[in-house]
């Protein structure tokens, strides 16, 4: 499964970028998060590692734990799933865009079970979640949150 949406951001790519990053703000705009809990010491970096709770609409609370992979301050970053039900990464790439941030953001993974089945229903399910986040996200960063 792969999932491809741009987006722009009213704010620098290194704005963008650290906040996307920052796990004390990662359930401000990833709205299903009900836990997270950064696991590495220091800022954010290579190697960085978050455990996250996650409890879908009408889903099953499941936990994860994800790590930055690329870590390309500005310009891109890619978090592996290292343990979890669900191994679909996601790669950001941030590019100056007039006076903002062009954001491009894909998740690929292989489905696995019953949302193998009905991959077409879980992708178009999880292109409008990832599609909230990216909102609130944008929300958030220019409203300086």
């Amino acid at each position: 499964m792969r999932i491809e949406q741009t987006f722009t951001v009213a704010a620098p790519p290194e704005s963008v970028f650290d906040y996307v990053t920052d796990a004390s703000k990662l359930a401000s705009w990833q709205t299903t998060k009900t836990y997270v809990e950064k696991l590495t010491d220091g800022p954010p970096a290579l190697g960085t590692r978050v455990r996250e709770r996650t409890k879908p609409p009408g889903g099953k609370e499941f936990e994860q734990v994800v790590e930055f992979t690329e870590f390309e301050r500005p310009s891109r970053l890619h978090v592996h799933i290292v343990e979890g039900p669900y191994p679909v990464d996601a790669t950001y790439r941030f590019e100056p865009d007039g006076n903002g941030t062009k954001v491009t953001f894909v998740a690929e993974g292989p489905l696995g079970g019953a949302m193998r089945l009905l991959e077409p229903l879980t992708k178009r399910m999880m292109a409008r979640q990832f599609a909230g986040y990216h909102e609130k996200l944008r929300q958030n960063v220019e409203a300086g949150r």
